[in-house]
Formats: structure tokens, C-alpha cells, sequence
């Protein structure tokens, strides 16, 4: 998958009561993103997607809850003709330890219903993502884990993985997805 990345799109759940919350770690770093080359968000009435544009980059926060993700995205990439392959997710993940960073091409949803809800509007499960760890949930508790807030010890960690994960998505899209991979994926 050597194609350029056009579309970045950050997963979470509008509203002020998930802001900062675990499963929020999408949106956080799509907004670090777009500050950072001075993009500035639109909404949309005629999708379910808050965008921005610097030069032919794309950025996109599906307005829809998580396990909707997919149907704003999917209206934006359609309108702009943006094929999956020049997408790139950012998403948290609970299987991962908190603040680590791991870009994937392509695989399964690992159960995030948000990556499933893309997945199944694009119709493949080819599309790039970057997954950043929130830790993993205390047994039985995955819903309100990751809808929680990040515990005071964790927000400085989670504050650097934001800024590693802007240099990231920016790597990926200067210099190709498997560099980046090469660059910020832990050993």
C-alpha cells in the first residue's frame, strides 16, 4: 500500500462529556493535528463529520458516536473521492499500553466498533490506522474504561503519545506509511 495519504480522520464521540476520554484519543489527535498546520474545523450539514483542509490534506472527525464512525467518514471520502488506501485512522486501542503508538496497514478491528463501523461502510479492512494505547480495562469493565477520563498518572504520558503521534501521521504522510512504521512502531 505505497498510496499517498489524503485523509486523516481521528475516531471518538462528539460532545463535552468525552473530550477527554480514552476512547476520545482520535479526536485529541486530529485537533493537535490540525492546530499544529493550521487547519481550522468545519462542520458539515451534509455529512456527519466535523473537516478541515491544509493544502490537499483532509482532516475529518466522524460527528456520529463511535460505533458510527464509518458513516460520516465514508460520506466525506465518497464526495472527495478518497479511496480507502489514502486514509489513515487514528484510534485508540486498550490492547496496547498506555501511550504506546503502532501503525498497521491493514487487519482486523481487534473489536474496536468504531474501526468495524468503517471497515463496513469502505467494504475492506485495508486501511491504514494508527493505534494508540489507552491500557488495558480492568476485567469487565471495557465500556466505562474507555469513556472514562485517563487517571491523573497517565495524562503526561498520553500528553507526549499525542505529540509522537502528530509527528507520526505527519511522517506517514511526508515519507510513506511503512517508514513511519519503521519510525514509531515499538520494537
Amino acid at each position: 500500500m505505497n498510496a499517498q495519504i489524503r485523509l486523516v480522520a481521528g475516531l471518538g464521540n462528539p460532545g463535552a462529556e468525552y473530550a477527554r476520554t480514552r476512547h476520545n484519543i482520535g479526536f485529541v489527535v486530529a485537533d493537535a493535528l490540525a492546530r499544529d498546520i493550521g487547519a481550522d474545523w468545519q462542520h458539515s450539514t451534509k455529512w456527519e463529520a466535523v473537516w478541515a483542509r491544509a493544502a490537499e490534506l483532509l482532516l475529518v472527525k466522524p460527528w456520529s458516536y463511535m460505533n458510527q464512525s464509518g458513516v460520516g467518514l465514508s460520506a466525506v471520502a465518497n464526495f472527495y473521492k478518497i479511496p480507502p488506501e489514502e486514509i489513515l485512522l487514528v484510534v485508540d486501542d486498550t490492547a496496547l499500553s498506555v501511550g504506546r503508538l503502532r501503525l498497521r496497514e491493514d487487519g482486523s478491528s481487534g473489536g474496536h466498533n468504531g474501526l468495524e463501523s468503517v471497515f463496513m461502510h469502505f467494504g475492506t479492512d485495508a486501511i491504514r490506522r494508527l493505534r494508540i494505547g489507552v491500557g488495558e480495562p480492568p476485567a469487565g469493565g471495557s465500556v466505562d474504561y474507555v469513556l472514562g477520563n485517563f487517571f491523573a498518572e497517565e495524562r503526561p504520558v498520553m500528553e507526549q503519545a499525542v505529540v509522537r503521534a502528530v509527528e507520526a501521521v505527519k511522517w506517514a504522510i511526508d515519507k510513506g506509511i511503512v517508514s513511519a512504521m519503521n519510525s514509531f512502531n515499538p520494537e
